[in-house]
């Protein structure tokens, strides 16, 4: 009965440890996903245009929006641009920061109808990066992308005359610590 029991302990904990497995490596499983996918309106990431341009047009929108907590102003400086599938195209968002301390940002993003997401490409993204700025500072923050072509040959995207790319920016968590010399000390305690 014994050896019954080793087995059934032994499956038993198998399973724990790949079901934590599991839970440990589904958000870098769903990014590579929705990245290869494009579900959820994830954008692609690529190296250049293609060399091939459609004579239709698509209207790319703008949209940002900031968490309560970052203290910036970020907006895109223009709200639209009409691009041809396949054109590379460069815009431009400002940051300002306005408050008085040095803050570390992030940006996710996305687009939408979602199912566009596998037909937008960036090729150069401030959102590939954290943003840094000073009190007061104020930064123009670049994107390259363009659309896929194949846009318009997808009977599922054939539809799309319009997509919303939209940022939205946090504030990143201040992961050190305050180191020993940074605490104030307390009052001194009497020795008895």
């Amino acid at each position: 009965m014994t050896n019954r029991n080793t087995r059934t302990a032994a499956v038993l904990v198998s399973v724990v440890l790949i079901m934590v497995g599991m839970a440990f490596a589904s958000v870098p499983l769903y990014r590579v996903f929705c990245s290869a996918t494009g579900f959820g309106g994830t954008t692609q990431r690529a190296e250049a245009a293609p060399k091939e341009m459609s004579k239709a047009v698509v209207t790319v929108r703008f949209n940002t929006e900031t968490a309560s907590d970052l203290g910036w102003k970020f907006a895109p400086e223009v709200n639209e641009v009409q691009v041809h599938p396949g054109e590379q195209k460069q815009v431009f968002f400002r940051a300002t920061n306005q408050t008085n301390e040095t803050v570390t940002a992030t940006a996710t993003y996305n687009v939408m109808p979602a199912k566009s997401g596998i037909y937008f490409d960036k090729i150069q993204c401030f959102c590939f990066n954290e943003q840094k700025l000073a009190p007061g500072e104020m930064k123009e923050m670049g994107v390259v992308f363009f659309v896929d072509p194949d846009l318009l040959k997808d009977p599922e995207t054939q539809d799309v005359h319009s997509i919303t790319l939209s940022y939205s920016m946090f504030r990143k968590p201040d992961s050190t610590p305050p180191s020993a010399a940074a605490i104030p000390a307390g009052p001194a305690k009497a020795v008895n």
